[in-house]
């Protein structure tokens, strides 16, 4: 039997490119963002917090690609990566630290601009349920987590003092956790399904482990080689300290007030009460990879059989 290509699906008339892909899928978040109230038939605006994190994904991203490209001539050119005795270096980092900088400070504080997932530690934003014992992460999922990123980065590291990896390898890195991390939010998190099996990124253990997370690789590039030997490299210093007083706010209030982590103790972390509706981005992703993959094989069938014809 021979199936004509007007019969064939259009999406699976020729090959989908990666970027399409992606694009469509943004396009149709950034359209509408469906909370509980679509069941019913409504739509709801797609929330400013999302809002927030596309644009961080595409300025993470852009970032990534500009330092990847500046990277390259860097080695072909034989320059240094850091050259602090050029002022545009300064000029460079110094805007690429206080746009991290601003995102990390906004953490220490609450604000609207912020997800629950990150802001729950607040008292502002517990909402007692009347429950009094809490509902939390167990300890050895978290250490698994812990452990998993140490050995990740142990490897990086090992490179790294092996020379087989430099400082703008480092960098790169840890830009491209910064990718990552939206993309966790956004599309799919390994550490939720893989690991801990949390319900959404309102009830994350590990939320506010996200800056000192990414800035892993920086570590390795606080000291940097100079002409006159060793220079401290004060962007990645204020970096690494600040991501690092961040995770240990989180721990202490984790500790002190379990309560306010928990879906079952704090009303704040229930879906009722979700104002951002992050995770209708990763169901519809499902559907739509669902979607491409029956495409795909409805189309690889009709391929077959217009072969065996």
């Amino acid at each position: 039997m021979v199936v004509s290509k007007d019969k064939m699906p259009i999406l699976c008339a020729k090959p989908i490119s990666f970027y399409t892909f992606l694009g469509e899928y943004i396009e149709r978040n950034v359209r509408s963002a469906y909370d509980s109230r679509a069941m019913k038939g409504n739509r709801s605006k797609i929330s400013l917090i999302s809002k927030l994190n596309y644009f961080r994904l595409f300025y993470r991203g852009t970032l990534l690609v500009g330092v990847l490209i500046y990277y390259i001539l860097t080695r072909v050119y034989n320059m240094p990566f850091f050259d602090f005795s050029n002022v545009l270096t300064y000029v460079v980092l110094g805007f690429i630290t206080l746009s991290f900088i601003v995102e990390m400070i906004e953490r220490f504080i609450p604000t609207r601009t912020s997800s629950m997932g990150s802001q729950k530690q607040f008292k502002k934003n517990y909402l007692p349920s009347g429950e009094d014992k809490p509902e939390l992460q167990s300890w050895k999922t978290t250490l698994v987590v812990f452990l998993s990123w140490v050995g990740l980065n142990a490897i990086f590291a090992t490179l790294f003092y092996l020379r087989i990896f430099d400082q703008g390898i480092m960098t790169l890195i840890s830009l491209a956790y910064s990718v990552s991390d939206m993309i966790c939010i956004l599309f799919f998190c390994p550490f939720q399904t893989w690991m801990m099996h949390n319900r959404c990124c309102g009830t994350c253990r590990i939320y506010n482990w996200d800056f000192a997370m990414i800035f892993t690789p920086a570590v390795f590039l606080i000291i940097t080689p100079a002409e006159n030997g060793v220079f401290v490299n004060p962007f990645a210093l204020v970096l690494v300290a600040l991501s690092l007083a961040l995770l240990l706010e989180w721990e202490i209030i984790y500790h002190a007030h379990p309560e306010r982590f928990s879906d079952k103790t704090n009303l704040s972390l229930r879906c009722v009460n979700c104002q951002e509706k992050l995770c209708s981005h990763k169901k519809q992703l499902q559907k739509l990879l669902a979607k491409r993959h029956k495409l795909f094989k409805h189309h690889s069938q009709a391929k077959n059989h217009s072969t065996a014809g």
